[in-house]
C-alpha cells in the first residue's frame, strides 16, 4: 500500500487538479470531503491522508507516509532546523505559487538600527535563519499560528509571510524588504521509501507532469544588509487600550457577543475581517489575530484584553503555569467539548477500557496527537497513562487515528466530523467557550483603565443575559 500525504487548505483544489490530470483519483479530495482518510480509486493500492501542509514534511520524514505534496516553504521550514531528515524533493508541481517575503510596516526604521528586532512568523526556523544571515545584533522570534501581517508596528518590527507577491503585502500596509524564497507545491518522498518501496505507479505520472529541478535555495541577505538611516515612525494609539479579537470559526460568536454588549467594529462582522477594525470607542485600538496567539500576547503585555477560546487559554496555562493571564468573562458562546477521541474500532467507552484494550494489543508507547500539545501532555499525566508520546500537529487532526496515533485530544461541536472519520469521544476534558482574557493584575491608569473597565463590564453584563 502506497501512503500519500495531501494538503488541506488553500492549495487543495489546485493539487486535486494536478492529480486528476495525471490519472490519480482520490475520492472526495477535490470536493473538500471532511473525511481526512481517503481511498484512491486509481491507481489501486494507494491510501491518501489529508494534513495541514506544515505537518506533511514531518510525516514523510518520519516514514509514516511514503510520498507527500506540500508547499516548498514548509519543506524549507523543517530543513532549517532538521537538515538531515530523510526527505527527497522530487519535482515542482507548479501549483500554489507564492513567495516568502520579509516585510516591515510602512515607514519603519531600518532593522539593524533597532535595539531589539521583533520578528513574527508562521515560519520561525526560516525567520531565525534570516536574522542570523543578516547579522542582526539582537532579535526575538515570535512564532504565530498565522496572521503575522497584522503584528507590525505595535507587536513586531518585521514579519516573514507567504504571499502572492509584493503588491499583496503593500495592500496590507506593509513594506516588503526581502524575498527569501519562491515557493510552490512540490512532490516529496521519504528517502528509505524510494529505495525500498514500489512507488512508480504514483511517482511516474507526477514526475512526468512536474518540473524535476532542484529545490530553490534560500536567498539569504548579506551580513549587515539592513544598516541605514533610521526613519521616524508614528504609532497611532500608542496610549490606547489594546483589544485583540479572533478570526476564523470564533469570529461570528465574538461579533454576536460584542453586539450584545453594544459594541461594533467597522470591518469586523460575520462576513468581513479587516486586520485593524475601526472603533468608535475613544482610546481603544482593535486588532484581529489568531486566537491561539492571544494568551501569549496578553502575557507579554502586547495587548491588554483579548477574546479567545478557553481551549487556547488552558493550553497556554498548561505550558506556562505561572503566566499572569486569566479568564475575565465567560461569554457563553461557541461552546464545544474538548475530549479524548479514539477510533470507533476500539471496544471502549472510557479511557480505562481503552488502555486495557491497547495493552492487550501490545501497544508499548501510546501516541497522543493534538493541536494542543500542552493540554495533551497534562491529560496524559492526569489520567496516569503509561508510556506515551505527544505528537504536536497543526490541524486536520481527525485523520491521525488510528494509523498515526492511538488517541486524539480534539474539540467537537456536533460530532459530525468525528463520525465521518469513524471516531468517537471516550473522555471529556472540559467544555470550551469563547471568553475574555486579560492580565491578572493589569497595570493601567487614566483613560486606559476606564476603557478597560467599560469593556469588561459591558461584556460581563451581556454574558449574564445568556
Amino acid at each position: 500500500m502506497i501512503k500519500l500525504a495531501l494538503p488541506a487548505g488553500d492549495n487543495r483544489a489546485q493539487v486535486a487538479q494536478v492529480l486528476s490530470a495525471v490519472g490519480i483519483s482520490v475520492d472526495g479530495y477535490g470536493e473538500g470531503s471532511r473525511s481526512y482518510r481517503l481511498p484512491a480509486s486509481r491507481p489501486e493500492g494507494v491510501a491518501a491522508r489529508v494534513f495541514r501542509e506544515r505537518d506533511i514534511p514531518i510525516q514523510v520524514a518520519l516514514g509514516n507516509y511514503h510520498i507527500g505534496i506540500c508547499a516548498a516553504a514548509w519543506v524549507k521550514e523543517m530543513q532549517a532546523r532538521f537538515p538531515d531528515q530523510p526527505i527527497v524533493p522530487l519535482c515542482n508541481l507548479g501549483a500554489g505559487a507564492s513567495a516568502l517575503l520579509v516585510a516591515t510596516s510602512e515607514g519603519a526604521r531600518d532593522l539593524a538600527n533597532l535595539p531589539l528586532v521583533r520578528m513574527a512568523s508562521e515560519f520561525p526556523n526560516l525567520a531565525e535563519a534570516f536574522c542570523i544571515a543578516a547579522r542582526l545584533p539582537r532579535y526575538r522570534i515570535q512564532p504565530v499560528w498565522g496572521a503575522a501581517e497584522a503584528y507590525p508596528p505595535e507587536d513586531a518590527d518585521v514579519v516573514l509571510v507567504a504571499a502572492s507577491g509584493e503588491p499583496e503585502l503593500r495592500g496590507q500596509g506593509l513594506d516588503p524588504v526581502f524575498r527569501l524564497l519562491e515557493s510552490s507545491t512540490w512532490l516529496i518522498a521519504n528517502r528509505d521509501s524510494l529505495q525500498n518501496a514500489s512507488l512508480a505507479r504514483v511517482l511516474a505520472p507526477l514526475i512526468a507532469r512536474g518540473r524535476p529541478v532542484a529545490l530553490d535555495a534560500l536567498s539569504l541577505p548579506a551580513p549587515f544588509a539592513f544598516i541605514g538611516q533610521p526613519k521616524d515612525i508614528q504609532l497611532n494609539g500608542a496610549d490606547a487600550l489594546r483589544l485583540a479579537v479572533p478570526d476564523g470559526h470564533q469570529q461570528r460568536h465574538v461579533v454576536d457577543a460584542l453586539r450584545s454588549a453594544g459594541m461594533q467594529f467597522q470591518g469586523y462582522d460575520e462576513s468581513t475581517c479587516a486586520r485593524r477594525p475601526g472603533s468608535d470607542i475613544a482610546g481603544l485600538d482593535v486588532k484581529v489575530v489568531r486566537p491561539q496567539d492571544m494568551p501569549q500576547l496578553v502575557a507579554l503585555g502586547q495587548v491588554d484584553l483579548a477574546i479567545t477560546g478557553r481551549d487556547c487559554l488552558m493550553e497556554h496555562l498548561y505550558r506556562f503555569p505561572s503566566s499572569p493571564v486569566a479568564e475575565l468573562v465567560d461569554l457563553a458562546r461557541g461552546q464545544y467539548d474538548l475530549s479524548a477521541v479514539v477510533s470507533e474500532d476500539v471496544p471502549a467507552d472510557n479511557i480505562s477500557q481503552a488502555l486495557s484494550h491497547w495493552r492487550q494489543q501490545g501497544v508499548r508507547v501510546l501516541r497522543v496527537a493534538s493541536e494542543f500539545a500542552g493540554t495533551a501532555d497534562q491529560y496524559a499525566l492526569s489520567r496516569h497513562l503509561p508510556r506515551y508520546q505527544v505528537i504536536p500537529i497543526a490541524g486536520a487532526s481527525e485523520g491521525f487515528v488510528p494509523e498515526d496515533a492511538e488517541l486524539l485530544i480534539e474539540g467537537t461541536e456536533t460530532g459530525k466530523t468525528l463520525r465521518e472519520n469513524r471516531l468517537k469521544p471516550i473522555d471529556l476534558l472540559y467544555r470550551s467557550t469563547t471568553c475574555l482574557i486579560g492580565h491578572k493584575q493589569p497595570s493601567l491608569s487614566g483613560r486606559r483603565r476606564k476603557v478597560f473597565e467599560e469593556i469588561v463590564s459591558a461584556l460581563r453584563r451581556a454574558a449574564g443575559d445568556q
